[in-house]
């Protein structure tokens, strides 16, 4: 979080630069509600450890999931914004063979906890290629910073593996204003590669109160991990029910 309060200070001269652009306009963005695992896959080292899953050996209830948002459109068609999106799940479960993880070998008949952690801080250019009174279309770029956590723990041992590395990824954003007030939404960031594959999609029902304030519900799913050889195997599946509320000005 020290990280994201120093670029968002970044940010924040950014948009007080550019704010003689011909047409501007900051935003702020929250987002929160309940994320569903679906499928939770790992194993560490990926070609020793065995496989396990965070979903069904170790069960977890849905939790509340929290996205804040800053942004700034700037000559009418260009969009920079800065997000920051924590997720934390633990679980628990007994095991019914043994796991290897990470070197800590967990007993089968042994009760573990478990704690998936994947924060994600995003800084995303994208341009509105297409913009009507009807529909918007926009494409860009987004550099995706990954802080990730997963750790089983027992009564009898502990082991972890953290993970920070930075992901390239593409967004599209479409808005379609169908009927007023009411518009839908589509914002994905999504990426493809041969050591594996990130996607974020949020699909969702918008009520513009005014110019200046849009509420909205949707569906958001988190997927992706990665295979890294020898070193990490990890892929997760998170539902989201998701409301949101984005103000200009």
């Amino acid at each position: 979080m020290r990280k994201f309060s120093i670029v968002l200070k970044l940010f924040v001269v950014f948009l007080a630069l550019s704010s003689s652009a011909l047409y501007s306009e900051a935003f702020l963005d929250v987002e929160g509600g309940a994320a569903f695992s679906g499928y939770n896959d790992v194993r560490i080292p990926a070609d020793t450890g065995t496989p396990f899953s965070l979903v069904k050996d170790t069960q977890s209830d849905p939790v509340f999931a929290l996205r804040l948002r800053v942004g700034y459109t700037f000559a009418d068609r260009h969009t920079v914004t800065l997000l920051a999106a924590p997720l934390t799940v633990r679980g628990s479960g007994v095991l019914d063979r043994n796991v290897t993880y990470y070197g800590k070998t967990f007993a089968a008949g042994t009760r573990v906890d478990s704690q998936y952690r994947f924060d994600s801080y995003r800084l995303t250019y994208r341009y509105s290629f297409i913009k009507t009174d009807s529909l918007v279309l926009a494409a860009g770029l987004t550099g995706k910073v990954r802080s990730a956590d997963i750790a089983l723990m027992s009564d009898t041992g502990y082991a972890h593996r953290t993970d920070l590395g930075v992901v390239p990824l593409i967004n599209f954003w479409a808005q379609w204003n169908f009927l007023e007030p009411f518009s839908l939404l589509l914002d994905v960031d999504a990426l493809v590669s041969p050591y594996g594959r990130a996607e974020d999609g949020l699909l969702a029902l918008q009520y513009h109160l005014n110019r200046n304030v849009a509420f909205r519900l949707g569906y958001r799913v988190l997927e992706g991990g990665a295979d890294g050889g020898g070193n990490v195997y990890s892929f997760a599946l998170f539902h989201y029910a998701m409301a949101g509320i984005r103000v200009s000005w």
